[in-house]
């Protein structure tokens, strides 16, 4: 149609020049008109491809879920197990593996920034995904508004504890072991949250399906901004209460009620976290306790995506666990009113489980694999409990060491320790990160990519050692 358009309007020029006897090498100039109108013909057949291919993809991921459905449903009725097998099957066509409709739709999102909106890609996406949902601006505004907020509180808090000398004087050691802990403990918790919401805006930004890989329902999903939302207002609160009580201590207010405010801080969120209400992102919370619960009794309960990323998260978090341990048993036993912040690491049960909250999420990813293993039969889990099995035995030793400080069990440490770490990072770059692929099309790497920057892939192996 746009090359009749074209064709057309080239000829009637062309007979007007001939019929008044002007020279038959005079160039032909094309009405602006006809190509505006044929510009807004090709951006309208962009628009629709675009939308065809997301089409596309959308069918693709609706079939895949649509197959595990139906065949978790089979299993069930029949008591079967041949979910894994189809799957298998299904998993490696050519229909759910192949990356071209994403790959068009890079193109032509590409070719309509460049042509039809002078390279401003938020301009371009206003065509190709006009009924899209935009963010709320309110969300923003609050993200920065809360986040100035804690940047304040959080100098201002370490103004106050550096002119007290809360972080020199001996005298102040209480203080350091039971107050400190809680605030770097929320940190370190939001911290990681914070993180996660950096992983939801890449894979957004990279169109990976993540809603699709979690089973999360596409209208209740935490957006990146709500994630972030989250840890600001969160840490806002905690900075804040922190500072009140810390100008509380330093004005010589002691009493077991301002002791308490810690504890108190901790009760609230973990109260929120289990509200029942449908109140601040209460499908989430839900979500996230299920999560919990299935990775605390892993072995009776079949082992998803979501469950085994929760279970690794929780590995890297074993010193928020530890100290959760010990603000727990410092608040319960009411040791905050005498102000003995030694009766919890004093008590041989109490550091027993210490210890034993150090070892569970090693040993629930172990219990993963071995599920995982049981319903699929794929030895490479079994290879995978031997990582964790081998930091449980790390740690083990370490334990021991300590309790015995003799030549032969520090040799015992060495040598456990350094077959784990290796253990550990060979699995790690190796399975996880597909290093060390000589065949590979992308040096040292796996042959599928999701991102062009190959670089991005050895920057996080590094940031990713810990």
């Amino acid at each position: 149609a746009i090359r009749e358009l074209l064709f057309d309007d080239m000829l009637s020029q062309s007979r007007k020049t001939g019929g008044n006897g002007g020279d038959g090498g005079e160039k032909l100039s094309i009405n602006k008109k006809k190509v505006h109108q044929a510009e807004k013909m090709i951006r309208g057949a962009l628009v629709e491809l675009y939308k065809g291919l997301g089409y596309l993809k959308t069918y693709r991921s609706l079939n895949m879920l649509a197959f595990v459905k139906i065949l978790k449903k089979f299993d069930k009725v029949t008591a079967k197990e041949v979910q894994t097998i189809y799957l298998k099957v299904v998993e490696s066509s050519y229909f759910n593996s192949s990356d071209k409709a994403i790959r068009l739709m890079d193109d032509v999102e590409e070719l309509f920034v460049r042509h039809f909106a002078s390279g401003d890609k938020r301009k371009a996406m206003k065509y190709l995904k006009p009924n899209q949902k935009e963010e709320s601006h309110a969300t923003t505004f609050f993200i920065g508004l809360f986040t100035g907020g804690f940047v304040a509180l959080f100098i201002g808090y370490c103004i106050m504890a550096h002119i007290s000398g809360m972080y020199t004087h001996q005298s102040n050691k209480v203080y350091m072991s039971t107050s400190y802990p809680v605030l770097s403990m929320f940190s370190l918790f939001f911290l990681h949250l914070f993180l996660y919401g950096c992983n939801i805006f890449m894979w957004r930004k990279t169109r990976i399906n993540y809603a699709f890989i979690f089973e999360f329902a596409p209208t209740k999903e935490l957006k990146y901004r709500d994630v972030f939302l989250i840890c600001t207002t969160s840490m806002t609160i905690v900075v804040g209460v922190m500072f009140a009580h810390l100008t509380l201590i330093v004005k010589g207010y002691s009493s077991s009620t301002v002791q308490a405010i810690p504890g108190c801080l901790l009760l609230v969120f973990l109260l929120v976290l289990v509200c029942p209400f449908k109140i601040l992102y209460r499908s989430s919370r839900y979500h996230f306790l299920i999560a919990i619960r299935n990775i605390i009794l892993t072995p009776f309960y079949k082992v998803v995506m979501v469950d085994f990323f929760m279970a690794d998260q929780l590995c890297s978090q074993v010193p928020l666990l530890r100290t959760l341990e010990y603000l727990a048993c410092y608040y319960i036993t009411s040791s905050y009113k005498t102000q003995d912040y030694g009766y919890c690491t004093r008590v041989k049960h109490f550091r027993d489980l210490a210890y034993a909250v150090s070892f569970l999420p090693y040993y629930w990813r172990a219990m993963q694999c071995a599920r995982r293993w049981f319903d699929e039969g794929d030895i490479n889990h079994i290879v995978n409990l031997g990582k964790y099995v081998s930091a449980m035995l790390a740690a083990g030793t370490k334990v021991a060491y300590e309790n015995d400080n003799s030549a032969g069990w520090l040799s015992l440490v060495v040598i456990v320790s350094s077959v784990a770490t290796i253990y550990q990072l060979y699995w790690d770059f190796v399975k996880d990160w597909g290093l060390l692929q000589f065949n590979s099309k992308n040096p040292w790497l796996r042959n599928d990519l999701i991102l062009k920057q190959k670089y991005i892939y050895f920057i996080s192996m590094v940031c990713s050692l810990k």
